[in-house]
C-alpha cells in the first residue's frame, strides 16, 4: 500500500476522533458542526505545517511519520512563515484549534439560510466547514495573503467546495457583495472596522477578537441593533494574530530599558495569564503594552514595555510574597496595571462574560460592565480604570506596522 493509499483509508477515523474530541470539549454544541469536522479532511487543507524544534522552525508534511496524527489533533498548527524586518521567521498564518473554531461558529447561531463572511481565510478549513453546512454560494472569505487564498481555493475545489474567496485587506470586508447575516474574524483588531459594521445585516451577528494591546482583549459577540453594534465578550479567552494591512510579516516592537527611575514592591502576579481581565483594563490607558517577555540569567524576571518606551521589570516573589519592581520611561506602566487590578477586585473579579462592548454609528467603542449603561474606562461615569485617551490610542494602534505578533507562549488561534 502506498503512502497516499494509506492516508486515503486512515484519515476518516482520525477525523471522527477529532469530532469526538471537539464534542467532549463542547458538550452542547450544534451537531451540524461536528458533522462538518468529521466530513472535511483537514489534511487536504493542511498538507504541511511548521513547528519549532530546538529553536528552529521545521516543516512537517506527509513524509513525517507523525504528520497525519498531528493534523487531526485538536490543536492549532502554524501553516505559513515569512521573514520579518530583523530576518527572523515570523508566523503569518495558522490553522486554528478546531474546538475554538467550532465554539466561535456555534456562538454565532448560524442557520442554513444565512450568508457568512469570514475575515482570515488561512488554510480554508473554516470556509470548508461553512460550505459543508451552508453550501458554497453562502460563504465568502477574505485574506491579505494572495498565495494563501490561491492555495485555499485550489484545495477546497478538490473537495467540491467553491466559496467566494478574495485577497484583500480584511478590514475592508467584502465590498460589493451585499450584507452578510454573520461575520466571523479569525484575526484580532484594535477597533471594529466601519466596513464590517456597514456590511452586517440588520439583526446580524459579528464575532471578533477585540484586542486593544498585547494579549489585552478577547472574543466579543456583537449584534447589530439599528445603527450600533453591541454585545458581550465570550466567557473564555482566546487569541488570534493581529490583522495585517499588507502581505508582509508583522514587525516586533521592542524598547531597550533605560535607567530605572522608580522602584517599588508588588504582590500582584505580573503574568498576563494570571489575570487577563485586569491586564485588558489596564491597557485602556495610552499607550498600550507592546512587549512582554522574560529576562535574567534564568529568565526569572518579567519585563513589560509600552509603545512610548515606558517599561517595568518585576522580580520573582520572595518568601513574603513581595516582588521588587523597577520602572523607567515617561509613564509608570506597572502602576497602571496595579490600579486596574485593584478596580477589578473591587468589582468582584468579573470574568469576560460580564464585560461588553458597544460600537456606535460614529465608530466610538464603549466598554461596559454588566449593562451598556455602566460604561468603564476613560471618560465614563463609572469609576475609570486609568486615565488616558482611548480614541487616540486606537488611532495609533491601527496604523501600519503598529501591531505585533502574539508571543510564542500563546499559539495563534488558541484558547
Amino acid at each position: 500500500m502506498t503512502q497516499t493509499d494509506e492516508v486515503a483509508t486512515s484519515w476518516q477515523p482520525r477525523a471522527d476522533a477529532l469530532a469526538a474530541a471537539v464534542a467532549a470539549a463542547l458538550p452542547s454544541v450544534d451537531l451540524a458542526w461536528l458533522a462538518a469536522v468529521a466530513a472535511v479532511p483537514r489534511h487536504v487543507l493542511v498538507p504541511r505545517f511548521h513547528e519549532q524544534r530546538r529553536g528552529a522552525w521545521i516543516s512537517v508534511d506527509r513524509d513525517d511519520p507523525g504528520w497525519l496524527d498531528a493534523v487531526y489533533r485538536d490543536a492549532p498548527l502554524v501553516t505559513a512563515l515569512m521573514p520579518g524586518p530583523n530576518g527572523r521567521q515570523e508566523v503569518v498564518s495558522s490553522s486554528t484549534k478546531p474546538a475554538l473554531m467550532v465554539r466561535m461558529l456555534d456562538a454565532l447561531a448560524i442557520t442554513e439560510e444565512h450568508r457568512v463572511l469570514e475575515i482570515g481565510t488561512g488554510t480554508g478549513l473554516n470556509a470548508g466547514w461553512l460550505c459543508h453546512r451552508l453550501g458554497s454560494h453562502a460563504v465568502s472569505s477574505v485574506d491579505i495573503g494572495a498565495e494563501l487564498v490561491d492555495l485555499a481555493r485550489a484545495r477546497l475545489a478538490t473537495l467540491g467546495y467553491r466559496p467566494d474567496l478574495a485577497a484583500l485587506d480584511g478590514r475592508r470586508g467584502r465590498p460589493g457583495h451585499g450584507r452578510f447575516d454573520r461575520i466571523i474574524a479569525t484575526c484580532s483588531v484594535p477597533e471594529v472596522p466601519r466596513d464590517w459594521h456597514q456590511q452586517l445585516a440588520d439583526d446580524g451577528r459579528l464575532l471578533v477578537d477585540y484586542k486593544i494591546g498585547l494579549h489585552a482583549g478577547s472574543l466579543v459577540l456583537l449584534h447589530r441593533r439599528g445603527d450600533r453594534l453591541e454585545g458581550r465578550f465570550l466567557p473564555k479567552w482566546a487569541g488570534f494574530m493581529p490583522v495585517r494591512d499588507a502581505d508582509t510579516a508583522p514587525a516586533r516592537s521592542s524598547h531597550p530599558p533605560g535607567p530605572a527611575r522608580r522602584e517599588s514592591h508588588t504582590r500582584v502576579d505580573p503574568d498576563p495569564w494570571a489575570a487577563l481581565v485586569p491586564w485588558f483594563l489596564a491597557q485602556l490607558a495610552d499607550p498600550p503594552i507592546t512587549g512582554f517577555g522574560r529576562c535574567g540569567p534564568d529568565l526569572e524576571i518579567t519585563r513589560i514595555s509600552a509603545a512610548d518606551g515606558s517599561w517595568a521589570e518585576i522580580d520573582p516573589a520572595d518568601s513574603n510574597g513581595d516582588r521588587p519592581v523597577r520602572e523607567g520611561g515617561p509613564r509608570r506602566v506597572w502602576a497602571a496595571f496595579e490600579v486596574a487590578h485593584q478596580q477589578w477586585v473591587a468589582w468582584g473579579r468579573p470574568g469576560w462574560e460580564r464585560l461588553g462592548l458597544t460600537v456606535t454609528a460614529a465608530g466610538e467603542h464603549l466598554l461596559w460592565l454588566d449593562t451598556p449603561t455602566a460604561a468603564i474606562g476613560p471618560g465614563a461615569t463609572t469609576a475609570a480604570v486609568v486615565p488616558g485617551a482611548r480614541s487616540a490610542r486606537a488611532e495609533r494602534a491601527s496604523r501600519p506596522g503598529r501591531t505585533g505578533p502574539i508571543s510564542p507562549a500563546t499559539p495563534p488561534g488558541s484558547a
